[in-house]
């Protein structure tokens, strides 16, 4: 059975890429320690690779990548969130799926795995030419979409919003943002990642320019209508200007005093996972006690 391989370099990566003949299928996945949902399609994707037998040639190839470590990789393929999975073959990208929806991606990997089956169950040496020019439709002939229903608007609706929900706590920070934190794509997202970066805070990322549906969605999910957005263990803190408000006036309650609680429980919880990973970060901050006359 074919097993998920976590490729660690871009050497790796590289070296393991040339080495498959071009007709084989390659299942490539991006994804963040930092983020959930990640775990949850690891799962699903060594679960799926083990269907699949080692065959010779190669008919699969499952791996797996830190989005983080392989820069280059994950720009190679515009990952901009993760779980983010690729299929390509032959150096042909076939299909992309974001997010943690498996039967998404195990009925893409299905599809592009069965190698040269007929589109639509009808091969092209089977199909019959016929003269349409005088057809007419039936009333027993299928309807050529389905009706319109208020009920598909509304699942849809629950579906984005379950789907916001997730992400806006897919690591404790998360900035949803016009780009990326090395190719910023407006002046307001620049100023963020460096004010998030001079306070070296770790943070997940969103680039909502790759998802109309996330951008649009988001502004009536956050009743915000502004990015970049910051988002605190799911708490919306706002943008450029509050959050610059609250870092140079870190006790104001002009944006609510449960917000900056917030913001100060993560604080305190870098410190202290700074404190625990080395024991003396605090030391040229401290105050050294004078004996008593």
């Amino acid at each position: 059975m074919s097993t998920l391989q976590e490729i660690k370099t871009e050497e790796e990566w590289n070296a393991h890429s040339s080495s498959l003949p071009p007709s084989t299928l390659q299942i490539i996945n991006f994804h963040a320690p930092w983020a959930a949902p990640c775990a949850q399609m690891t799962t699903v994707l060594q679960t799926l690779a083990s269907q699949y037998p080692v065959t010779s040639p190669l008919q699969t190839s499952w791996v797996s990548m830190n989005a983080e470590e392989v820069m280059d990789v994950s720009e190679a393929f515009n990952v901009t969130a993760v779980p983010f999975l690729v299929l390509t073959r032959g150096g042909t990208v076939l299909e992309e799926v974001s997010g943690s929806d498996a039967t998404k991606v195990r009925e893409a990997i299905e599809k592009h795995s069965k190698s040269g089956a007929p589109t639509n169950g009808v091969s092209a040496a089977t199909a019959e030419k016929k003269d349409l020019s005088q057809y007419a439709p039936t009333k027993t002939d299928p309807a050529t979409a389905p009706g319109y229903s208020s009920g598909a608007v509304e699942q849809n609706k629950e579906d984005l919003h379950a789907r916001l929900t997730n992400l806006v706590k897919a690591a404790p920070v998360m900035l949803f943002m016009k780009g990326t934190p090395s190719a910023p794509q407006c002046g307001f997202s620049r100023q963020l990642v460096a004010l998030l970066r001079e306070n070296s805070v770790k943070y997940g990322f969103f680039n909502i320019l790759a998802d109309d549906e996330v951008r649009q969605g988001l502004k009536e999910f956050a009743d915000w209508p502004t990015f970049p957005q910051l988002w605190v263990e799911g708490e919306l803190v706002g943008g450029l200007d509050i959050v610059s408000y609250i870092h140079t006036t870190p006790t104001s309650k002009a944006v609510g005093e449960e917000k900056v609680q917030i913001l100060i429980t993560f604080v305190l919880a870098q410190v202290k996972e700074e404190i625990a990973n080395d024991p003396e970060f605090l030391k040229p901050f401290s105050v050294t006690k004078t004996a008593a006359a």
